[in-house]
């Protein structure tokens, strides 16, 4: 099967079903017929830019990037949203800086769902584990982003 095939069935499955782990993806693609090795799958979802969010049990799922992150203005705010309400726990600043806390394991979802969304104040977004500290250019700015989060919780 060539690369492109095998895309559209990994994305297929994705959509259709709540994949959790590579193997459990390998295994399913070996239902249908598809032969791939694990390294060849990791490069696949590295290609597709496969991520993982918790899915309504908790437990961590693959999805699509792109389709978290749409590309109408309306669109991109509402979903930026959700993600804020579903995986924010505190907002603090420190001078300069915002900064969010989350759900475990939460913090690089959201931090590139930021990245993609605008806002002026943003100078960047610093991932960790559980925490994304927002840099900004003052401490008015650092607020003021903190406003803004705080009001979406």
């Amino acid at each position: 099967m060539r690369k492109a095939q095998r895309h559209q069935v990994i994305k297929d499955l994705i959509h259709q079903e709540s994949i959790h782990t590579q193997e459990e993806l390998l295994g399913r693609l070996k239902e249908l017929g598809v032969d791939a090795t694990q390294a060849t799958i990791s490069r696949d979802i590295r290609d597709l830019k496969i991520v993982k969010t918790p899915d309504l049990n908790g437990e961590n799922r693959f999805v699509l990037f792109q389709e978290m992150t749409v590309p109408s203005e309306e669109k991109q705010a509402a979903s930026l949203n959700q993600l804020i309400q579903e995986h924010v726990t505190k907002v603090d600043t420190a001078q300069f800086l915002t900064i969010l806390h989350t759900l475990p394991n939460n913090a690089q979802l959201l931090a590139a769902a930021l990245d993609e969304y605008t806002l002026e104040q943003k100078v960047a977004t610093l991932a960790g584990f559980d925490t994304i500290v927002i840099i900004t250019k003052s401490v008015e700015d650092a607020e003021e982003l903190a406003e803004f989060f705080l009001s979406r919780l």
